[in-house]
């Protein structure tokens, strides 16, 4: 066995915990990127800038930071921190969005002649991730009037959009565009 371990043969450790160690190294950066997002939160909410308790808050942040870890739950989908500033841009617009949605709605309800003409409408998205089909199925649902009822694998919604031109909008795809600048998936190039 001795000779076998001068030769570069360790049967302590197999190939599959060399794998989970790089694995489990490999995530050290978005650990450490939701220790300091924890860790920032606590210090707004709690309040308290007690040497005792932001060394309380610390342990308890590298606690629940271990313990995800521990569940292999820590990765860059879990905190893309890469979305963030690219959320920035996306957020006003959506709220913008939501706004004159909220202003068309209210129009439409106390207008006299109710003018709805609800319908469903499938659409397809071009996004590449399921964080980004996720975005933008909640992008349509917190957008008034519309309310994303299916959401498939292959990336077809089933929306229910209160009128016609609710309907036009989400077909002519601003916001399908929006969510796809936002997640800023590498498309391959084509072939010359």
């Amino acid at each position: 066995m001795e000779d076998l371990k001068r030769e570069g043969h360790d049967f302590a450790s197999s190939d599959a915990g060399d794998m989970a160690g790089d694995a489990m190294m490999g995530n050290v950066r978005p650990a450490l990127n939701l220790l300091v997002v924890l860790f920032g939160m606590w210090l707004l909410w709690s309040g308290h800038y007690t040497t005792q308790l932001i060394g309380f808050g610390l342990v308890s942040c590298l606690g629940v930071v271990l313990l995800c870890w521990r569940m292999g739950i820590v990765d860059r989908e879990a905190l893309p921190l890469d979305l963030t500033w690219r959320t920035l841009r996306y957020i006003p617009w959506l709220t913008l969005e939501v706004v004159k949605s909220n202003i068309d709605l209210a129009k439409r309800v106390l207008s006299p002649r109710l003018p709805i003409s609800p319908q469903l409408v499938e659409l397809q998205a071009t996004q590449k991730t399921d964080l980004g089909r996720i975005t933008f199925a909640n992008s349509i649902t917190l957008t008034p009037s519309t309310v994303t009822i299916e959401a498939r694998r292959d990336g077809r919604f089933v929306v229910h959009a209160l009128a016609h031109e609710i309907a036009q909008d989400l077909r002519n795809g601003e916001m399908d565009r929006r969510v796809s600048r936002l997640e800023k998936v590498e498309k391959p190039e084509s072939a010359s």
